[in-house]
This record gives structure tokens, sequence and C-alpha cells, in this order.
């Protein structure tokens, strides 16, 4: 598997829904290297490099992408209580046009 630096805006995110959850960053230290699923069209990432640890959801929020589409973030943990993905689902399977910011984000999982 093809690893990359993870990007300033995907850490962005993903601390925004940790700190949404109140949870300590420290407990859910983000890699630096990342897997790109799709070869990035969609924008998601493996944060740890190994889909079957998954046990579950910690958060999902929605955001519009440019088209009007809506995108379904969700990020995930792993068997461990490590972060697992960051998984991005668009509901027509086309590709991500615009990464979101965190203001582009509604919390779908009653967290507010």
């Amino acid at each position: 598997m093809e690893t990359r630096k993870i990007r300033d805006n995907e850490k962005a995110l993903i601390t925004f829904l940790l700190e949404s959850l109140n949870l300590d960053l420290a407990d859910y230290p983000i890699n630096e290297d990342v897997f790109e699923y799709e070869g990035g069209k969609m924008g998601s990432i493996s944060l740890n490099n190994n889909p079957d640890s998954y046990v579950g959801d910690l958060i999902q929020v929605e955001y519009i992408d440019t088209d009007g589409i809506p995108v379904v973030i969700t990020l995930t943990e792993d068997d461990k209580g490590q972060l697992l993905d960051l998984d991005f689902w668009k509901n027509d399977m086309s590709k991500l046009l615009k990464y979101p910011s965190v203001d582009e984000v509604v919390i779908l999982n009653g967290e507010e």
C-alpha cells in the first residue's frame, strides 16, 4: 500500500471531529502517514492501514459539495481504540470536488 503524508485540512477535520466528541486528542493520535482509498477520488483515507480491525463509528457529519450533492463523512475506530478511517461517502459516488472545512460540516449523530 502506498502511503502519503496527511494533509493539514484532513488533520484539521479529524481534530474538529474528536473535539466535537469531547475526546482527548492524546488518546487518539493522528498518524502522519495515510493511505487513500479509491485513489483519493472521494477523499477517504485510512489512518492505520488495517481495514479488518474496524469496530465502530465515532462520529458522522454531513457536507454539501459544491455540486449540491450531500457527502457523509465518518470517523471510525479500530479494535485497539485507535483512529481507523476518515471515510467519505458521496451520495452519487462521484468525485469530491472540494474538501470541506470544519465550518462546512454538520454533525449528524446528535452530539451537538
